[in-house]
């Protein structure tokens, strides 16, 4: 299996679509055609990361950050950088990162957080927005069925934890071939009346090209009548961050004592206590002082996240805890997570995970 192959096996899973627009994942070096060895599974494709994949024939790295993010403009070995890049070139390694794209998944980064912490009732913190459209196609009856399974074959249909749903509505449709038409049915220059299905599903906007490709090939129509509209509705299954709630609420060191014990923290940094119990809590893994007025909203009682500033503290106004729990520390369950779903996808190759700390930060106390 190519590393294409891999990958494209990978997206299926966690589409790249739904990352951030600033972030730089995919494949960050590597020929596609090269046939996979072995994958490595990392939080950070470091310099040490690299050696461990020399040692244990993968030449293959699927990363959580990417190690090229920006201002990348040469590949002289003078940083940490340059020279992991360099070192897996030089190996033959490929280097692959998923990044916000398993942020924004679902089942992904926060979804982790969130059953470390037990919580129940799980929603998406801050849904993405625009990525969604409708089709709406005409069909002659007797095609119906064959062009709706092309359309969920090529991905249309899925809502939440639902597919191949659409909707469908019956009708009369008119039609008159003129000169240069090759008419499925009817007569030239007659209009004709034609009893027809007007087919409605709803996709991910990146999924566009294959749907409407998948659809006009199962279509029987030489000029196939269909219109696409930009929703503006949330998707409810994809974006940054979670919340959800714990089985019984708590008091606000006990629950400080709790997050501790299950992330294994040596501390934990927080605002003011509010001196409220705990029952809902809002997560977003890595840096989330971007998802504090997200968790105000949905009247989270506490938020867990990474990196955050002096001033970030003040952003709850006293509504809610904020703990800073690590940016590492709030991601730790990736790799596990990313091992564990590619495990299950190959089995013809070895799938490892980096036994390498990446983890720059230690305390002293």
């Amino acid at each position: 299996m190519t590393i294409h192959q891999v990958i494209s096996e990978i997206e299926k899973r966690i589409p790249l679509q739904q990352a951030e627009d600033f972030d730089n994942v995919g494949l960050l070096c590597g020929i596609p055609d090269r046939n996979v060895s072995g994958i490595l599974v990392c939080h950070d494709a470091l310099e040490n990361v690299i050696n461990e994949a020399i040692e244990k024939n993968c030449n293959l790295i699927v990363c959580f950050h990417p190690i090229i993010f920006s201002g990348l403009k040469s590949l002289t070995g003078k940083n940490y950088v340059e020279r992991a890049v360099l070192k897996a070139i030089e190996n033959k390694i490929a280097i692959y990162a998923i990044h916000t794209a398993f942020d924004n998944d679902y089942f992904g980064v926060n979804a982790g957080i969130c059953t470390l912490l037990e919580l129940k009732n799980l929603k998406i913190l801050q849904p993405k927005k625009s990525n969604l459209k409708q089709l709406t196609v005409f069909v002659p009856k007797e095609y119906s069925e064959r062009v709706r399974e092309a359309l969920f074959s090529a991905g249309a249909g899925n809502i939440g934890f639902y597919d191949e749903c659409s909707f469908t509505i019956d009708g009369k449709g008119t039609f008159r071939p003129i000169e240069g038409s090759d008419p499925f049915s009817g007569q030239k220059n007659i209009r004709e009346n034609a009893d027809e299905d007007m087919i409605s599903v709803i996709f991910e906007s990146y999924k566009q090209h294959q749907i409407i490709a998948a659809m006009k090939d199962a279509h029987p129509y030489e000029e196939v009548a269909y219109q696409v509209y930009q929703l503006e509705n949330e998707n409810q299954y994809s974006g940054l961050g979670m919340y959800g709630e714990l089985e019984t609420e708590m008091e606000e060191k006990a629950f400080l004592k709790f997050v501790k014990e299950k992330f294994n923290l040596n501390i934990i940094k927080h605002s003011d206590l509010t001196h409220k119990k705990i029952k809902t809590v809002g997560v977003l893994g890595g840096s989330g002082a971007s998802g504090i007025p997200a968790a105000v909203s949905k009247k989270c009682d506490a938020y867990l996240t990474g990196d955050l500033k002096y001033h970030d503290y003040f952003l709850a106004e006293s509504k809610m805890l904020i703990c800073d729990i690590g940016h590492f520390e709030s991601e730790q369950l990736v790799s596990q997570q990313i091992f564990e779903i590619l495990s299950q996808k190959f089995s013809t190759f070895a799938v490892l995970k980096s036994s390498e700390k990446t983890n720059p930060v230690n305390y002293f106390l």
